[in-house]
């Protein structure tokens, strides 16, 4: 591909997360702190989101096992650093996601709750997967052009 193939498929690949309702601004302003002295920044963000992401995730589904005595404050607890964090990336269908299981927890519905956390999951690799391949397009754009682009 030559160089304006590749910047249309970095362009094409970042719209594609704002029209399909998977990023939010947060993600520009991301976009903003990155500069040819950290020109890595927004990925080391997300790898970061999602390395915390991670433990948050394992952290919930333990909690959830101790069924039927459920601490729903815990929970509620674990998804309001979940639902921060995936602010800070702009990360906008796990946050709706988030949200929902905020609302579960407030109501002590552990099934809508157990539900919510399966589509927060899906979100959240869904998610992870298209930036990883919107990750891979810049970096080879980066390297085919020696421009630095975002």
């Amino acid at each position: 591909m030559d160089r304006k193939q590749l910047q249309h498929q970095v362009a094409s690949t970042r719209r594609s997360l704002f029209d399909q309702g998977y990023l939010d601004d947060q993600f520009i302003q991301l976009e903003h702190l990155q500069d040819e002295a950290n020109p890595n920044f927004v990925e080391e963000v997300v790898r970061l989101f999602y390395s915390d992401s991670v433990r948050l995730i394992q952290n919930i589904e333990q909690a959830m096992i101790n069924k039927p005595n459920i601490d729903f404050g815990k929970l509620d607890d674990y998804m309001h650093q979940f639902k921060g964090s995936s602010s800070s990336i702009g990360a906008k269908k796990v946050m709706k996601e988030c949200s929902k299981f905020r609302e579960y927890c407030y109501a002590g519905n552990i099934e809508g709750c157990i539900k919510t956390f399966q589509l927060l999951k899906q979100e959240h690799a869904t998610l992870r997967r298209k930036l990883e391949t919107y990750f891979q397009v810049c970096v080879s754009a980066q390297n085919n052009s020696n421009v630095f682009l975002i």
